[in-house]
């Protein structure tokens, strides 16, 4: 999982393996759920005349179920001497301002924040402790490491929308058979 390619490429300090995003297989329980929200959502919309807002409804519920279904690709991901290098972007030490980690579903999600004007994010799934501490001593010599990040109004409506959502639980499908001691 975490290696470090010096060997290959010198400027290259630390680079790893980690899913493109966050993922957790949600089962079938769920996709009901997002269904019916999106029928009684289209329902509304219907009886308040607003026809033309049940296509993004259908569209989003769309997207949902390709996030919820489809497994993310695997990439690679390097810290060099000049930036950081995801996903075929490299983002240079410069138009980066600062880091802090999230917890979603099983991963530590490393975000850094790049400089005004644009503050735009970046997400790099990390998949271990090890890996996040190192990325942590490595990346604080470069840009600021916050432990507890402003959220802004989109990441507390996300928070609060991702906590309403159903959770799925492990579901067996294996059936213990017990035998009947009365034949």
């Amino acid at each position: 999982m975490d290696n470090n390619p010096t060997h290959e490429n010198p400027q290259v300090l630390f680079a790893w393996h980690a899913p493109l995003r966050a993922y957790k297989k949600k089962s079938a329980g769920v996709l009901r759920f997002y269904i019916a929200l999106a029928i009684l959502l289209s329902l509304v919309a219907f009886f308040f005349g607003e026809l033309i807002l049940i296509l993004p409804i259908w569209a989003t519920l769309f997207l949902v179920y390709v996030l919820t279904i489809t497994p993310p690709g695997t990439i690679d991901n390097r810290i060099t001497k000049f930036g950081i290098e995801a996903a075929g972007n490299t983002y240079r030490w410069e138009t980066l301002s600062h880091f802090y980690f999230v917890k979603k579903f099983d991963y530590h999600v490393l975000v850094v924040v790049a400089s005004a004007p644009y503050y735009s994010h970046i997400y790099l799934v990390v998949e271990g402790d090890e890996t996040k501490l190192r990325l942590i001593k490595l990346l604080s010599e470069y840009i600021i490491f916050q432990e507890k990040p402003h959220k802004t109004f989109t990441d507390r409506l996300a928070e609060t929308l991702t906590k309403l959502m159903p959770d799925d639980e492990e579901e067996s499908n294996v059936q213990t058979s017990t035998p009947n001691p009365s034949i």
